[in-house]
């Protein structure tokens, strides 16, 4: 089953498949080690919903959800 990074919920764990954003949104997601393989999980949502948390390879990461919903996830864990 796929997924962006904006649709997970609190606890989900996904397999990066895709990087499907563009330009300068593109380079911040491949420079934080957001590539095609790595696993990422959600961990919150801000109070009003922007931006997400996320924990990736051990590292805690904030990204807007413009910047989460060009990640597409295959999902390990969670979700329906």
């Amino acid at each position: 089953m796929t997924r962006t990074l904006k649709d997970l919920m609190p606890g989900d764990t996904g397999r990066i498949k895709a990087v499907t954003g563009h330009g300068s949104i593109r380079r911040r997601i491949v420079e934080m080690g957001l590539v095609p393989g790595v696993e990422i999980m959600m961990e919150r949502y801000a109070p009003l919903g922007d931006p997400v948390e996320v924990k990736s390879q051990g590292f805690h990461l904030s990204l807007r959800k413009e910047e989460a919903d060009t990640i597409v996830l295959e999902l390990i864990t969670g979700g329906e």
